[in-house]
This record gives structure tokens, C-alpha cells and sequence, in this order.
């Protein structure tokens, strides 16, 4: 056997360590197993451990992973769904399509495929983490056995859930709370790098007691419980309707509002209910383009952020290469506040990596310092003009994408080399999803 105590040295041109603070040039990281160890010099690690493998990645960035901290996996398969209008609202987009022509129509070949591809393409992309979302009611129980399975071949780190409400039946609520309960227990018993989250839709699909039977079973189970949040207007209008509050001041009404509580969307909420999150400690993920597309609105993150909120970005399983998410991240706030110095780009980098990792519940995720946890991203700095310590962040988040990412490692295993995942076959991928695509368009029409 090797020497356990034998590392790798990761030896690029600029180093991102602490997300948000400036880069180091000639920085680099020192792994040994699953974590990083060192962070120093190139030079200086290279003299004080000449025995270690060594990764030159000259004209390279090393960044932690990013972190997808709000997807739905099985969303690629209604990419391009025939639609006989556009939805006219958020309402109408849950209701008329949503609902019925994607969630309610999914079974487990559907997910697996689904989930198979959309592992690979987070990977090329530069996530090593994220949290999915699962909404099927139709394929309970054991789709969340389904994911894992798939999950764990790929090596990502994860947090899966399935998004249980009532909107179908009380019994169907249970068992989607069951099905959360059940993965939870079994991911603790495996001690790998997955795990799950206690997850329900919102306030207009269950009922105080089903929300509050929610938060009691994640807390017992010491996980986050996550629901999706003033999306729209439709929420907040109807919790003002039936509850005389609004959706934030109402979960605290129930007594839940609390750092367990991971609310996502967040669009259409106001002053006092941002003020009320930094004061209970609600944790919040943004997702900037989905909520274009749904007609929702532009979610205050700035003004989340300045309240003290921890905020993570995510996908949404809408646009997956993950700068551009970044990207909308950076551009939607500045032209909705009228005002380019919102959202920098170095903030927006600290989002997309420590910031998620806190918002799903990741310790030792996110940074690259000694003692955390070795995922970490090489990404091309062969840019037009040259990268510098006052131009990396907005340079990478701007001009870079996923076929940019060169090298992925998740907890000290390197899964990307040059671009390409080991053991991967993208078109046998693509075509399942290709399969289970029609299938579920031809249950639609």
C-alpha cells in the first residue's frame, strides 16, 4: 500500500481560498485523502513536500466547487415540452402545466435518467455540491433510493428531498414526509456524502399542522426543512387572504421560522419579512433565472444579503451551466436597481460556493483552507486580456462557462479530467434522457 501521509499538490496560477476575498497569485492547495491539509505558496509547497504528486495547472484558477444549492434534477426532461400556450402567470404554470403535464406524470426509469445525466453536467459544469428537489407524487415510495443510487456512482456530494404536500391527498402527504424520514435515516446509517433534507411544496398546498409535522420530524432527525416560498404574488396574497400574514411572519406565527427553516425563491417578499428572516435566522437560495421565466419577479437578494440572510444560488434545473447563474445573479440585480456596483462579482462568487454550502447545511464546504473538505474546481484563465488579482472574479464570471472547467475533485477523488468525467458516456446519457423525454411529452398531449 501507499504512504497514507503521501499528498497531492494542486499548483495553480491564481488561488481562490476565502470566496469573496481577493485571489492569491502563485497560490496553491495541499491534499491528503479528503481534505485540504495546506494552502500555501506554490513555491513553498513544493520545497516542503517533494515525496507528493504534483497537479501543475499553470494559467489555471483553483476555486472551491460551486455549490447548486436549489435544483430539480428531473426538470431537464420538460426542456422543450410541446405546450399548446405559454402559462399566463405563476398560478397558471403550476396549475395548468406544471403540475399536471410534468410532476404528476413522473415514474422512477423518468427520474434515473433524469437524475444520471443531470449529475454529469452539474460535474462538467464545476459543482461538487448541491441540494435536489424532488416533486413526484405518482413514483412514492423510493424514488429518493432511485437518486441516490445514481448520485452516488457520480461521487457528487448531496442533499436530496422530496417535496411533500397535501395538494394531492393527506395520504400522499404522509408518505412524501415519510419518504424524506425514511432516506434521512438510512443516508445518517451510510455516513457517505450524501444525506437528505426534510422538504414540503408551501403554505397554499399544506396545512399549520402537516408544516409544523414537517419541521418537528426534520428537526428530530437534525436536518433543515426546506419549502419553496413567495415564488409570486400568489402566495403572499393568499396567506394575507386566509391567515392575515404573510408567508414569512406566518411561519413564525407557527413557530417554525428558525436557522433550521431553508426557504428558496423568496421573490415576492417585503421589508419586514427580510428583517424577519435575519432576525430568526432563515436560510435563503436565489434563483435568478427560473424566476424570469416563470414570471415571478426579481427576488431582493441584495437587500437580503445586507440584512445578514445566508444566501446560496441554484439552478432551479432550469439553465444548469452554473455561470450562468452566476451570471444572471450579476446582471438582473444591477439593472433592477439601476446601479452596477450591486451584487459584485466577487459576492456573487461567495454565493455560488461558501454561501450555498451554508444555506444547505454543508460544514467544511466551500473554502479552501486547511481542515475543510477537498472540492475543488480548475478552471482555464486563458482569457483575452490578463487575469489579475483586481480583475479574476469579474473576468471568470463573465467570460467563462462550464467547457471552461477543466479539473473536478469532490472530497480528495478527481472525477473530471481535462473536461471529461471518468467512466462517463454523454450521448448514452443523453439518449435515456431522450427516452424518457417522449414518454413523458407523450403523456402530456
Amino acid at each position: 500500500m501507499g504512504d497514507p501521509n503521501r499528498g497531492m499538490l494542486i499548483l495553480p496560477e491564481f488561488l481562490i481560498d476565502r470566496p469573496g476575498d481577493p485571489p492569491r497569485r502563485g497560490w496553491g492547495a495541499r491534499v491528503v485523502g479528503s481534505e485540504i491539509v495546506e494552502v500555501a505558496s506554490n513555491d513553498s509547497l513544493r520545497q516542503a513536500h517533494p515525496e507528493d504528486n504534483v497537479l501543475d495547472a499553470a494559467g489555471h484558477v483553483l476555486s472551491p466547487g460551486f455549490v447548486n444549492a436549489h435544483t430539480h434534477l428531473y426538470g431537464v426532461l420538460a426542456h422543450g415540452i410541446p405546450l399548446a400556450r405559454a402559462p399566463s402567470g405563476f398560478w397558471p404554470f403550476l396549475e395548468d402545466f406544471w403540475w399536471p403535464l410534468v410532476e404528476d406524470r413522473l415514474d422512477h426509469p423518468m427520474i434515473r435518467a433524469a437524475t444520471d445525466l443531470q449529475c454529469s453536467r452539474m460535474l462538467a459544469s464545476g459543482v461538487t455540491s448541491f441540494y435536489d428537489v424532488l416533486e413526484a407524487p405518482g413514483a412514492l415510495p423510493g424514488c429518493l433510493d432511485t437518486q441516490a443510487e445514481v448520485v452516488r456512482r457520480h461521487g457528487l456530494r448531496g442533499r436530496l428531498s422530496f417535496e411533500a404536500t397535501q395538494r394531492v391527498s393527506e395520504a400522499n402527504g404522509q408518505d412524501g414526509l415519510r419518504e424524506n424520514a425514511d432516506f434521512i435515516r438510512a443516508c445518517h446509517a451510510a455516513d457517505d456524502r450524501l444525506d437528505g433534507l426534510m422538504c414540503f411544496h408551501t403554505t397554499f398546498t399544506c396545512s399549520a399542522e402537516f408544516i409544523r409535522q414537517a419541521f418537528e420530524l426534520g428537526g428530530s432527525l437534525g436536518v433543515l426543512t426546506h419549502m419553496h416560498c413567495s415564488e409570486g404574488t400568489y402566495e403572499p396574497e393568499r396567506a394575507l387572504r386566509d391567515y392575515g400574514a404573510r408567508p414569512i411572519a406566518y411561519y413564525d406565527h407557527l413557530g417554525v421560522a428558525s436557522p433550521a427553516m431553508l426557504a428558496s425563491q423568496c421573490v415576492q417578499v417585503d421589508a419586514a419579512e427580510i428583517e424577519l428572516m435575519a432576525e430568526q435566522g432563515v436560510r435563503m437560495t436565489h434563483m435568478p433565472l427560473s424566476n424570469c421565466e416563470v414570471g415571478g419577479g426579481i427576488a431582493p437578494v441584495p437587500e437580503l444579503v445586507a440584512a445578514g440572510v445566508t444566501v446560496g444560488l441554484g439552478s432551479d434545473g432550469y439553465i444548469d451551466d452554473f455561470f450562468e447563474v452566476m451570471r444572471g445573479a450579476f446582471l438582473i440585480h444591477k439593472a433592477s436597481h439601476q446601479d452596477p456596483r450591486v451584487m459584485p462579482a466577487n459576492l456573487v462568487w461567495r454565493l455560488a460556493t461558501e454561501g450555498g454550502a451554508q444555506a444547505i447545511g454543508l460544514d467544511g464546504v466551500g473554502r479552501i483552507e486547511a481542515g475543510w473538505k477537498a472540492d475543488l474546481i480548475l478552471i482555464d484563465g486563458d482569457l483575452p486580456t490578463p487575469l489579475t488579482e483586481h480583475n479574476l472574479y469579474d473576468q471568470l464570471l463573465l467570460y467563462r462557462n462550464q467547457g471552461n472547467v477543466r479539473w473536478v475533485m469532490v472530497d480528495g477523488d478527481v472525477l473530471v479530467q481535462q473536461g471529461v468525467e471518468a467512466g462517463a458516456d454523454p450521448e448514452a446519457l443523453k439518449a435515456a434522457v431522450h427516452e424518457q423525454a417522449r414518454r413523458l411529452w407523450s403523456q402530456a398531449a
